[in-house]
């Protein structure tokens, strides 16, 4: 008897768990290290006649073209002695689809074409073919191939092999086709006697099922936003009964990538809960969560849970905790990171600068730039993004453009839109509102929104209401339902007392049922995140608050500090001017924060909108306010203030900055 056929049954993948296993009578092949050994074994089977052979081809076939081992994969070796096989089974055959499918997209393709030879061959595939193809399918786009090979599943009675449905579904859910995917998905798990189903292979089923919620999980979150999908998402995970760590990292990376920073953070909470063990993947997908929130407390017990357990700190993880300590206001703490990394690339050294950038420290940014340089590291785009962030808070205008042509002329960068948008920020800041309106034309690429936001910013900064106006215009023809240009023209006619046009622009808004952003700012105490709107009345301490407000207004008006009431844009007596300004949500969480925190303890708060000019002035006074308190009475203080402002202007472009108050002084550049 051929020994192929009783190690490999025609309609099997792998021998039986009773026989010898296979690799046991290639010992040579084993004791390979590489692909040249691998070739001296192949030529010595080759001369003796063993090619002939199935299952010694087979094992050949199976070193060369592993699933996960990068070292050994060579698929083009792999394909050759497939051609070369005299009988290729369905197991040679699910061998070499899986390898081209496992690898890149252009490979990922051959192994579609491979299986329609298959087909051509008639030979049988089974179950284990189908996951494969389906993941090819999946990463190629391939939604034509992926229907019909779900057609010829549902032929071979595959509909209920949760690895081939939890493919199946996941084909539909990368193509966009979540209507299918969730048709499918109903049909073949919730609409189940799941008790049934459990009986016969528990295990492998229960691993099954949780593998296609998962990936219904993801789809949801694919197309999601906090409001809707993202809300069916979390529907799905509350319905689970059994969840694995991926689902929980699904759910946190998923909400990261809507913005839904406060609820990725929640659901990380309820993950500790459970004691379940934190994987690398689950401190990476939270870290920029953390960051976004300004929770420094979690972030450290993050970082020291990484070291404790032996988490290796590489690249990724390690730019993740240099983001996160930049953007709570410690850049020393990023530091320290950055330079205990054992390897540093590209994206650590880009990490860096952006964490330097937005702190306003250009001349830092820039030395970190050309230490990158010295050690033979070449610049990313992202890391030139970063740079020239630096250079437009600061107001560097020539460093900028000095550094804009050294992308292009020297590391043959094609400059991406958002690098296009940092010059038009950098000179929209510096005034030079003629030359980034002109450098706007010339673009060779199409100005997006958020380019003419920087320059219709920038118009307001420095009054220029003619352009302001011009560039409104074009932001409401470009996106009509998106706030921001309406917002700030309306703004640039308040400040010249236009009230008329204020009163014009709100109704046009109201007309078209366009909706502000209120501002919001956010304070982590005690592991807590709290949440405060404008003149926000809803917090449990809202009473205590109120009387730390009233404390501090008066402490400060005894101290000589007016508030600047002419960035209240709106037509109100001098008196409501004070009362608006008095209950901003940023002022509500430095009051709380005073009455939540220890004295000396740092107070950061998150804010989604521009902190205005007043409430820098009053955040100064109040600190040095309570500071001279602290040295008479011994009552709170505040030792640093950091205020960080999340600005969401679109899915392209998000940018961060953050200002620090110390010993009663804003450490801010006029550009910022």
């Amino acid at each position: 008897m051929n020994p192929t056929q009783t190690l490999y049954p025609s309609g099997g993948n792998s021998p039986s768990p009773h026989s010898t296993h296979p690799s046991s009578l290639f010992p040579q092949i084993n004791r390979c290290r590489t692909m040249r050994d691998l070739s001296q074994i192949h030529a010595t089977f080759v001369k003796s006649g063993q090619m002939r052979d199935t299952l010694a081809a087979a094992e050949l076939l199976r070193f060369c073209a592993p699933p996960s081992d990068l070292l050994h994969r060579d698929l083009d070796y792999a394909h050759k002695i497939f051609t070369q096989m005299p009988h290729r089974n369905t197991f040679s055959w699910n061998t070499i689809i899986r390898g081209f499918s496992e690898s890149e997209e252009q490979n990922a393709i051959i192994a579609i074409a491979l299986f329609h030879e298959m087909m051509k061959d008639s030979v049988q595939p089974n179950r284990f073919t189908f996951p494969s193809l389906l993941k090819a399918c999946a990463k190629t786009g391939r939604i034509e191939e992926g229907k019909q090979i779900h057609a010829l599943a549902l032929k071979l009675g595959l509909s209920g092999d949760e690895f081939v449905m939890s493919n199946l579904v996941s084909v539909y859910v990368v193509c966009g086709l979540m209507r299918d995917a969730c048709v499918l998905f109903y049909k073949n798990i919730i609409g189940r006697d799941m008790a049934v189903n459990m009986m016969v292979d528990g295990g492998r089923k229960r691993d099954g099922e949780v593998v296609i919620w998962n990936v219904m999980i993801d789809g949801y979150m694919r197309l999601g936003d906090c409001k809707g999908d993202c809300k069916a998402a979390r529907t799905l995970f509350d319905q689970m009964r059994v969840r694995s760590v991926v689902s929980w990292n699904t759910m946190i990376s998923g909400y990261c990538k809507n913005g839904c920073f406060k609820e990725a953070v929640e659901i990380f909470c309820e993950m500790r809960r459970v004691d379940l063990r934190l994987s690398y993947v689950t401190l990476v997908s939270v870290l920029p969560a953390v960051s976004r929130i300004g929770s420094l407390e979690l972030g450290e017990w993050l970082h020291s849970y990484a070291e404790s357990n032996r988490v290796e700190v590489d690249d990724v993880l390690g730019s993740a905790l240099i983001d996160m300590y930049s953007k709570c206001g410690v850049v020393e703490r990023a530091v320290e990171v950055f330079e205990r990394l054992p390897r540093k690339n590209v994206i650590t050294w880009s990490a860096m600068i952006n964490g330097f950038a937005i702190h306003g420290l250009a001349g830092d940014a820039i030395d970190c730039f050309c230490r990158m340089r010295e050690a033979g590291v070449k610049p990313s785009d992202v890391a030139y993004i970063n740079l020239l962030t630096a250079c437009s808070h600061a107001g560097l205008v020539e460093e900028g453009r000095k550094y804009f042509s050294q992308m292009v002329n020297v590391d043959g960068l094609d400059p991406r839109i958002e690098h296009y948008g940092c010059m038009v920020d950098l000179l929209g800041r510096s005034g030079l509102l003629e030359e980034a309106e002109q450098f706007i034309h010339n673009m060779p690429v199409k100005p997006d929104d958020v380019i003419w936001k920087a320059l219709l910013g920038a118009c307001r900064m420095h009054g220029n209401v003619e352009m302001g106006k011009r560039v409104a215009n074009i932001l409401m023809d470009m996106v009509p339902q998106d706030s921001g240009a309406y917002v700030a023209l309306s703004n640039m006619y308040a400040s010249q007392g236009n009230w008329s046009e204020v009163s014009e622009m709100r109704l046009r808004m109201k007309e078209m049922d366009i909706r502000k952003d209120p501002g919001c700012s956010w304070i982590d105490v005690d592991g807590v995140l709290h949440e405060f709107l404008v003149e926000d009345d809803s917090h449990p301490r809202a009473k205590d608050i109120n009387s730390k407000l009233a404390e501090i207004s008066e402490k400060l008006r005894l101290a000589g500090y007016r508030p600047i009431t002419t960035q209240v844009l709106l037509n109100l007596e001098e008196e409501d001017k004070e009362n608006a300004l008095h209950y901003h949500s940023e002022k509500i969480a430095v009051a709380f924060g005073l009455i939540s925190t220890t004295p000396g303890k740092p107070i950061r708060i998150v804010k989604n909108l521009r902190i205005s000019k007043s409430e820098y002035t009053n955040q100064q006074s109040t600190h040095k306010g309570n500071i001279e308190e602290n040295m008479v009475t011994h009552t709170k203080s505040i030792s640093n203030l950091a205020l960080q402002r999340v600005s969401n202007r679109s899915q392209q472009q998000q940018k961060q900055r953050l200002h620090t108050i110390k010993s009663g002084y804003l450490i801010l550049s006029k550009f910022t």
